[in-house]
Formats: structure tokens, C-alpha cells, sequence
């Protein structure tokens, strides 16, 4: 059987090589649900620590709702402008080149420091473990560099395995919160569960309500890179179809695990624990004396972790590739790999960047630097869908999924990103202000100086017609 090299033409001339169009809905919804169903076993009970554990539950539906905002919008806009980068291509096709390379920026960053919180989280729930078991001179830096050098090298070797992978383990760790959550008889509060203990009128809001706006920043995490099924848009065999059935089929998958891990939670732990525990699945298994249930959502904790750090490498480097294929960074990023047809450049570039992130910041500071980036992209998605219907009116291009209630969608996303950034101002507001200043910057790096080597036709590469009032 002969086979021909796909970056040389017949007759001897290179030929641009490209990424693979391979996926299908399974593999949309292990992205988007791969990289956030650590946020169950981890991250979103800080809320609790704000608010308190009904601060947490009020805070799962209104978190809920902006996420459901969010994944309508982007399966409208995605099907319709199927590229890799995701909310950057709409960006630079609907609003222009320096909200383009902003929104890059979110994304890189929001999903390395995910990415980075991931490995932080399994490290420190496999050294806590070992420790107890009685091993000695455990530390957790050699499972962290482990995690990302293993995943680095499977996002190099292609997005098909890759996929393949993340949904088999997403699966698993879904199916331990199902078992856990059977295993507790919830049909029979008091047998196990003890929510009218635990959750009671002196205790269900001990902050009042401004400790449910504070719980805003955490809440996020219920959530948090649902998103991320847009940066495969260009790899997926049918982009109108896949796209919004894997993003929406996700968060009805996120909906329900969330709801579930309250439930459990807030029935075996006070609110004290949870809301400072770093393994809050973990920590309710242990406390029903289960061993089978303890081993299980040990492994549903570390493997939601590798899920959701193996689909943040995933979409960082499309971020970072699509940048440098547009020439906003230097076009050696967007290499594709002959053999994989995977952006390699851009996955080996961010893989250091990850390792450092690792060692010098903690859980805390790494989850609020990705959920600040985060929500930065959310403001700007609310934005986007308003131009986007403007400039081009229902019926002037095809669309492949057209969200409903516009613009009420855009509207309820755009408030709730602000009781966001208000919250994450009253915890963590000099990180806050850091971080916008660094995106500053950046953004007048990019306008001074690397704008000039873009090339601006080149970047459009949609058939639509002209925008409505051009």
C-alpha cells in the first residue's frame, strides 16, 4: 500500500498541511465536560467559605444560568464561524484585531492556569494519600510534572487519541459521583444524609446575602471551560451539528453532576469543612466509612483532574496556534506536525510555562487567575452576539444553531459577569487590578508594535456578505 506524505503535493511541491477534521459530538462533549468536571470534585465549595452551603446551592443555579447563556451563544456563533481558537475567530471576524488578540490571551491563560490548578489538585490528593497509607518523604512535585509532561505528549501525538482518552476518563469520574451518589440512599434523608443537621436557619447564610455575591468567584468553578469545545471547531467533521449538540448535551451533563455533588456534600459535611477542603467528594465518601467508596472517589478525583488538564493543553495551544497563524504572533507557532497534523510548536511552547506555573503559585492564586481570564471572555461573548446579530441579521448567512430569547441571553450574561468581577474584587481585589493591568499592557504591546505584521486581509476567511451597513 503506497502512501503519500501529506505535506508534499503530486507533483513535488509542498502543499500547507492542516488539522484534521476527526471529531464528532462524543468527542465535543469530553472536551467541554472533561475540562470542568474537576470543578465537582474540586473548587466550588470555596463558595461555602464565602457564603455558606445554601449560598452554594443559590450560587450552582445563578452560575448555571450565565453558563447556559454562555453555551447558547457560543454554539451560534461557533457553528457558524467553525475555526480553530474558538471565541478568537469570532472576535476577529465580528469585532476586529485587538479584541481578537485580547481574547486569545483569555483563553491561553485561563486554560494553562486550569490546567496548572489540575495538577496541583492531583498531586496533592495522591501525596496526602500516600501519606496517610505511611509513606514518608512524599512530595507531590515529581506527580505534577509527571501529569503534564504525560498529557504534553499525548496532545502531540493527536487530537483523536487525545479525545478518545478524555472521554473514556471523564466517564469513569462521572460514573463515581453517579455511584457515590446512589450509595448514600438520598431517597432517605437521615439513613445517611443528614442535610437538616448540616444545613439549618442559623447556619444556611451565616454572611447574609452579600455572602452569596461573594460566592460568585468560586461558583464559576461549578463550570468553568464548558467553552472549550469551540477550540475543536475546526477538527470536528460537522461543525453546525456537533458543535452545539456536544456544548449543550455538556452542560445539561454539568447541570446535573453539579446539583448532585451539593446535595452529597451539603448532607455529610458543615459548612466550616467544605467550604475550606480541597477534596470535597473525597472528603464525603470518607465520611460515610465506606473503603469501596473512598477508593472510588479517590480515582474519580485524580482522573477528573488529568481530564480536565489533558483538554486545557488541548485548547490553550489552538489559542496560541491561531495566533501565530494570523501573524498577531510570530508564524512559527502555527506549525502543524506532518504526521499528527497537531499545532506541536504551540504545545512543546506552553508546556514550560505550565511546569513554572506549578511550582511558584498555589490552588487559590492559579484558580482565580483562570477564573478572572475566564470571565474577562464571558464579558466579551455578550458583546460579540449583539454585533454579531447586528452586522448580520438573521437570514443573510447560514447559521447552524440559533439561540433563542435574544437579547436577553446577552444581557443576563453581561450582568452576572459584573456580580462577578465585583466578587473576585472583594477577595482578591490587588490580584485583580494586577492582572487587568498585565492584559493593558500587553494589549499596547500589541497595538504599538506587532499589529504592523498582521495581515489583515488574510484574516477573514469566511463567505459572508458584507455587514449591514458597511
Amino acid at each position: 500500500m503506497n502512501t503519500v506524505n501529506p505535506a508534499i503535493a503530486p507533483g513535488g511541491q509542498s502543499q500547507k498541511v492542516s488539522l484534521l477534521r476527526v471529531l464528532g459530538p462524543a468527542h465535543v462533549w469530553a472536551l467541554g465536560v472533561g475540562i470542568v468536571l474537576v470543578g465537582e470534585f474540586t473548587g466550588w465549595n470555596f463558595s461555602a467559605d464565602k457564603g455558606g452551603t445554601l449560598a452554594a446551592l443559590i450560587v450552582l443555579w445563578m452560575v448555571g444560568l450565565l453558563y447556559t447563556c454562555v453555551a447558547m451563544i457560543d454554539s451560534e456563533v461557533t457553528s457558524t464561524v467553525a475555526a480553530a481558537g474558538g471565541q478568537y475567530a469570532q472576535a476577529k471576524h465580528i469585532v476586529g484585531p485587538l479584541m481578537a488578540f485580547n481574547v486569545a490571551l483569555y483563553l491561553v491563560f485561563a486554560y494553562t492556569m486550569l490546567e496548572v490548578s489540575d495538577a496541583i489538585l492531583a498531586g496533592d490528593l495522591i501525596t496526602q494519600i500516600a501519606t496517610e497509607s505511611g509513606a514518608t518523604g512524599v512530595t507531590h512535585e515529581p506527580f505534577l510534572m509527571l501529569c503534564i509532561v504525560v498529557l504534553v505528549w499525548l496532545n502531540y501525538r493527536g487530537v483523536l487519541m487525545t479525545l478518545n482518552v478524555n472521554f473514556v476518563i471523564t466517564a469513569l469520574a462521572f460514573v463515581s459521583i453517579i455511584v457515590l451518589f446512589f450509595s448514600v440512599q438520598p431517597w432517605s434523608q437521615g439513613v445517611v444524609l443528614k442535610l437538616g443537621e448540616m444545613v439549618t436557619p442559623s447556619n444556611a447564610l451565616p454572611y447574609g446575602w452579600i455572602g452569596i455575591v461573594a460566592g460568585f468567584q468560586f461558583g464559576i468553578w461549578y463550570y468553568l471551560g464548558i467553552e472549550g469545545t469551540t477550540q475543536a471547531a475546526e477538527e470536528v467533521r460537522s461543525p453546525a451539528r456537533s458543535l452545539p449538540f456536544g456544548t449543550m448535551a455538556g452542560m445539561m451533563t454539568l447541570l446535573i453532576a453539579a446539583c448532585l455533588t451539593w446535595y452529597i456534600c451539603a448532607s455529610l459535611l458543615p459548612w466550616q469543612h467544605l467550604g475550606v477542603t480541597f477534596f470535597p467528594l473525597y472528603d464525603a465518601a470518607v465520611v460515610t466509612g465506606s473503603p469501596t467508596l473512598k477508593f472510588l472517589l479517590f480515582w474519580g478525583t485524580v482522573l477528573s483532574a488529568v481530564a480536565s488538564a489533558n483538554g486545557c493543553i488541548n485548547d490553550a495551544a489552538r489559542a496560541w496556534f491561531s495566533l501565530g497563524r494570523d501573524r498577531y504572533l510570530p508564524t512559527w507557532f502555527s506549525a502543524v506536525h506532518p504526521k499528527y497534523r497537531t499545532p506541536y510548536r504551540s504545545i512543546l511552547f506552553l508546556m514550560p510555562i505550565a511546569v513554572a506555573f506549578v511550582y511558584i503559585a498555589d490552588l487559590n492564586q492559579a484558580i482565580t487567575f483562570s477564573i478572572l481570564s475566564g470571565v474577562l471572555q464571558y464579558t466579551f461573548m455578550s458583546i460579540n452576539i449583539v454585533m454579531f446579530r447586528n452586522k448580520w441579521p438573521l437570514g443573510s448567512i447560514r447559521r447552524g444553531y440559533t439561540h433563542p430569547f435574544h437579547p436577553l441571553p446577552a444581557v443576563l450574561l453581561f450582568l452576572l459577569c459584573a456580580i462577578t468581577f465585583f466578587a473576585i474584587f472583594l477577595g482578591y481585589g490587588s490580584q485583580l487590578v494586577a492582572m487587568v493591568t498585565f492584559y493593558i499592557i500587553v494589549s499596547l504591546w500589541f497595538h504599538f508594535y506587532r499589529y504592523r505584521y498582521v495581515r489583515r486581509a488574510d484574516q477573514f476567511t469566511m463567505p459572508w456578505p458584507k455587514p449591514k451597513g458597511y
